[in-house]
Parts: C-alpha cells; sequence; structure tokens
C-alpha cells in the first residue's frame, strides 16, 4: 500500500477513534443522568472507551510516528464533530432557560 493511502488510513481510524470515544461519551452523559447509578454508567463507560481508544492507538502507532500523529489529529477533529453535532438547538436552548 502506498503512503498516500497508508496515511488516509491512520485519519479515518483516528476519526472513528474519536467518534467512539467522544460519541460515546455524550451517550453516556444521556444515560448516566437518567439513571439512578450513574457512577456505574460513567466509571464502566470510561473503561471501555479508553481501551479501545487505546488499543487503536497503539496498533495505528505500531509503524511509524507520522501514523500515530495523524490518527491523533483524526481523533481531535472527531471532537469538534461531536461537539457540533451533539449541541442544542436555539430553541432547546430557549426550553432550559430559567
Amino acid at each position: 500500500m502506498n503512503d498516500l493511502m497508508q496515511f488516509a488510513l491512520a485519519l479515518l481510524t483516528g476519526l472513528l477513534l474519536g467518534g467512539v470515544f467522544f460519541g460515546g461519551l455524550w451517550w453516556t452523559v444521556q444515560q448516566g443522568l437518567a439513571s439512578p447509578r450513574p457512577a456505574l454508567w460513567f466509571g464502566f463507560s470510561f473503561i471501555v472507551r479508553t481501551s479501545i481508544v487505546l488499543y487503536g492507538f497503539y496498533w495505528v502507532g505500531a509503524s511509524n510516528w507520522q501514523h500515530l500523529l495523524l490518527c491523533l489529529l483524526g481523533f481531535m477533529s472527531a471532537r469538534f464533530m461531536i461537539v457540533r453535532l451533539t449541541a442544542p438547538t436555539p430553541s432547546e436552548e430557549a426550553n432550559h432557560a430559567p
């Protein structure tokens, strides 16, 4: 596989890992707030999400540091996308105003 394809795959993997981590965090907050035992939700979710992301970074970065850097760039890009996608709309914000 040529270098450009490997770099694109590393970036895409970072986007996927970021989507899993930050999307999972958003989902956990939604479930944890409605749960009678939120500590279990947050604790278990943290362990699972972190394990997946660390394994993914280890797998991608094992070949060279450029792949790891691109994976991290994709991970952080996914963070901004998830924040944008899960932001409340102005009508939702108006419903929660004091």
